[in-house]
């Protein structure tokens, strides 16, 4: 069992849990995530571990309540504990110094970036950070993110904090007016699908870490097939982490509409 040791709420449905996990807190890196499971009925979910405290033997989780099972594990409280957290899954990161990287997130998707943000901050890379929601109070981990940030940009699709636009109009203003080395996206699947067209139209290499429907985590069930460069690969074994401009968006956004009742055609 892991126990919920601290809770606090960014919004009325997302909630961040530190959660003691002394083995995967001392062995987590940048972009790896782990599958909770909250007790006997719960559903598996994948969620990507936001920071680690090796000292504690800590993780923190951002958990946004949408179905059934996340619902449960946001209402629940430090004392009580998760019955599964199994990882650190997937490939980490890989950090590098590479010049100057723009790192995007939007919602929830900046709780994983923000340890790619440091990570690349302290391999000495310039780091602009773009952080994008539909309101001002669904922009989370704004300080954090400029602890580690060269510069941050922050789009409210209202214009109630930041400015009032999408990510891509974020990203594309730094685009324009500098050389910019590496982009990170972690986001809403047709997020990350405009950042890359963006950044494609400028040849500028992009890293997107994907949230596809994942059921075991290990490459059996073949849930989390995407097709990237034309072949088939498994998000929980072969990523989450991949180069944008191979991944095919539309067949992704597909997939993520299987248990949809009202599917609608790919977004163009």
């Amino acid at each position: 069992m892991y126990q919920i040791l601290d809770k606090k709420h960014f919004s009325e449905r997302v909630v961040a849990l530190t959660v003691a996990a002394p083995l995967i807190a001392r062995s987590r890196r940048p972009g790896h995530f782990v599958i909770v499971i909250a007790d006997d009925r719960g559903e598996r979910i994948p969620l990507t571990i936001a920071d680690a405290d090796k000292e504690r033997g800590t993780i923190t989780l951002v958990v946004q309540a949408v179905g059934e099972s996340t619902r449960r594990i946001c209402a629940m409280e430090p004392g009580e504990s998760l019955r599964d957290v199994v990882g650190p899954l997937g490939h980490a990161t890989r950090i590098e110094r590479v010049g100057t990287v723009v790192c995007c997130g939007g919602g929830v998707g900046v709780a994983p970036l923000l340890p790619i943000i440091r990570a690349m901050k302290e391999a000495g890379n310039r780091v602009i950070s773009v952080l994008a929601a539909r309101t001002r109070d669904l922009i989370i981990l704004e300080e954090q993110v400029r602890e580690y940030s060269d510069e941050v940009i922050i789009m409210t699709d209202d214009g109630s904090y930041g400015d009032k636009g999408l990510v891509t109009d974020g990203v594309e203003r730094v685009l324009r007016r500098e050389q910019v080395d590496q982009v990170v996206t972690i986001g809403p699947a047709v997020m990350m699908k405009f950042v890359s067209k963006l950044t494609g139209r400028y040849s500028v290499p992009t890293i997107c870490s994907l949230n596809t429907i994942m059921v075991d985590g290990t490459g059996m069930c073949g849930a989390c097939r995407i097709t990237v460069g034309g072949r088939v690969r498994f998000v929980c074994v072969d990523g989450p982490e991949f180069d944008a401009h191979q991944v095919d968006f539309d067949e992704m956004l597909m997939r993520l509409r299987a248990y949809d009742p009202t599917p609608s055609s790919p977004v163009k």
